[in-house]
């Protein structure tokens, strides 16, 4: 899990890519790293419970922001 230290930043939907981390609320949990993205739907996984699901775009607000971003 990421420490909360961490920037957030608002997602921009057309920018959301594999590999991001992201959350419904700022630095709130669950946290999910996103496997895929096809159309408004993301496959995430859900690093506390291994478990991986497909959700909306929309549901989905905060990313965490990459080094110098």
């Amino acid at each position: 899990m990421e420490p909360r230290t961490h920037q957030w930043m608002a997602i921009d939907r057309a920018g959301v890519q594999a590999g991001d981390r992201v959350s419904a609320e700022a630095g709130g949990l669950p946290i999910y790293r996103v496997l895929a993205q096809e159309g408004q739907t993301v496959r995430l996984h859900d690093e506390l419970s291994g478990r991986d699901h497909l959700a909306p775009l929309t549901g989905l607000h905060w990313k965490l922001a990459r080094p110098g971003s």
